[in-house]
């Protein structure tokens, strides 16, 4: 077929990318595999039998090819740029409707029940959030670094990610953090991206050290940086770095001070003892008792050194706004104002903790970051997880072999655990492979999205390969106890319709676009 411009129309094998569809496939069948074995000795039955999970799940499969055959062959690639905006906001309703009408599961308010189907919007806020994104984001004239264009960007991600939280479901809300590696590649600056980086590193310290260290780190990152910028490393090692040690031996200093003075108090409290013992008469004013004895508390001393560091920065930030005022330099003062965020987020890192996240979340950071131990507790998942994926060695014990997996003692195998079930039974070389399968899969959408000549189609297959990375970063991370456990599923294999039907309308509408563009040549 030739069309108006005289370009010959491509067949099916020429235009659609089969490597991508069949990496797809190879990764879906691979979780119905997974989660029948998963399941099989709690639901003894067969594969296909739909009063099982992995019977459910076949059905999900089958409908998902469905939904990518509709997308591929029956609807236009042009209805989804035109679309955009409705289906946007369509999402956004239903995301607030879910919180007023929808059922709670695990403590998320996320789900619509429709008999015996479960549907989460969260799902569709994805693909939603991508497709408004790449249409705004391709209008002629667009520039990330404009401040309204960039403005106007962070509300369409924020908005959705910001009322998937109000649902409890922050493992959801967090892929939206991926999407700043698709701006990057659209010309965000990368010290934005740094800056996000600093901020998750200073809520961890000011939780598992103290504000005095997380400060300390913070004043010291920004003034590398800064004469690094203006080409004075020299100028910081001399300086900067005896000043930061100095600054660093404060606490040390001051406990040591405190715990003279205690030890003084006593020693002076033993020797009056002894003089009174021994008949030896001593002023009133000057007899020191267990009782009266009045010890420095060292609790006293420890909020010290946070004073004497905020002393510093205060003297140092108007010195440092001077100077980057007298060589007019907007480095200098984006990083200046960078240093008061940081200053701010430091001091509602408590807050932020202890008021925004629930109980069980919390439980979870603080067992993953070692501010507790609880093995038989919020950490019972993921120690089991560790000890299936660790216990299946090199090649495995075979499949519906394992034992962890066999006995049930890792809770939720079939949907956000099931990266353990083919750690165990698969062993590292299959674990490595199915993590190969998925670096193939985010690799050919980058790929194909690199090659593509509309906009449209290359930041939507960006966003596409920022949600499949950020699913597989958190949800193999939480199962080897590297990440909290935040309820995610490993896209393409954990059990669950929403989830599948999800990534195959995300996948299959960036091929259908790129299939568009090779369809003429």
């Amino acid at each position: 077929m030739i069309d108006a411009g005289g370009h010959r129309e491509r067949g099916l094998k020429q235009s659609i990318d089969w490597k991508l569809v069949v990496c797809y496939l190879i990764l879906v069948f691979i979780g119905w595999f997974n989660i029948y074995a998963s399941v099989h000795s709690s639901e003894p039955a067969s594969m296909f039998d739909f009063a099982s999970r992995s019977g459910k799940q076949f059905m999900w499969i089958m409908t998902s090819l469905g939904i990518a055959a509709f997308i591929l062959f029956v609807l236009s690639p042009r209805v989804y740029e035109g679309l955009s905006v409705p289906i946007y906001l369509g999402t956004l309703a239903l995301l607030v409707a879910v919180i007023f009408l929808g059922i709670e599961v695990k403590g998320s308010r996320s789900w619509f029940e429709f008999g015996p189907i479960r549907f989460q919007p969260a799902e569709i806020s994805k693909i939603s959030t991508s497709l408004m994104l790449a249409t705004y984001m391709s209008q002629l004239g667009y520039k990330i670094g404009r401040i309204k264009d960039f403005l106007i960007t962070a509300v369409i991600i924020l908005v959705p990610m910001l009322i998937i939280v109000l649902q409890s479901e922050t493992g959801s809300a967090l892929v939206y953090v991926g999407f700043i590696f698709m701006l990057y590649r659209e010309g965000l600056s990368g010290w934005l991206i740094f800056m996000l980086g600093m901020a998750i590193l200073l809520f961890i310290l000011t939780l598992t050290a103290s504000p005095f260290v997380a400060i300390l780190v913070l004043a010291s990152v920004v003034s590398l940086c800064i004469c690094l910028y203006t080409g004075q490393g020299r100028m910081w090692l001399m300086v900067g770095v005896p000043l930061i040690v100095l600054t660093a031996f404060i606490p040390m200093t001051i406990d040591s001070i405190y715990e003279g003075q205690a030890a003084g108090e006593q020693s002076a409290m033993i020797i009056n003892n002894v003089l009174s013992a021994n008949g030896v008469d001593i002023p009133a004013t000057e007899v020191t008792s267990p009782e009266t004895a009045q010890v420095p508390d060292g609790n006293e001393g420890k909020s010290l050194p946070l004073y004497i560091i905020l002393g510093m920065v205060a003297v140092s930030l108007p010195l440092m706004m001077y100077s980057a005022y007298r060589n007019r330099s907007r480095f200098a003062f984006l990083a200046i104002i960078s240093q008061i965020a940081g200053i701010a987020l430091i001091f509602s890192a408590d807050f932020l903790f202890n008021e925004v996240l629930q109980d069980h979340q919390r439980k979870r950071i603080e067992v993953l970051l070692g501010m507790k131990e609880d093995p038989s507790g919020v950490g019972y998942n993921v120690n089991q997880s560790m000890i299936a994926i660790g216990s299946g060695g090199l090649f495995g014990k075979g499949y519906l072999n394992g034992t962890q997996t066999t006995f049930g003692f890792v809770p939720e195998q079939s949907t956000d655990f099931i990266f353990c079930t083919i750690g165990e039974e698969w062993g590292f070389i299959g674990s490595s492979l199915v993590i190969l399968l998925y670096v193939f899969l985010i690799w050919r959408i980058i790929y194909n999205a690199e090659r593509s000549r509309e906009a449209f189609t290359r930041i939507y297959g960006y966003c596409v390969a920022c949600c499949i990375f950020m699913h597989l970063f958190i949800n193999i991370g939480m199962t080897i106890g590297l990440m909290p456990v935040i309820g995610i599923p490993l896209p393409l294999i954990s059990y669950g319709g929403s989830s599948l039907w999800g990534f195959t309308a995300m996948i299959f509408i960036f091929i259908a676009l790129y299939r568009n563009e090779k369809k003429y040549f």
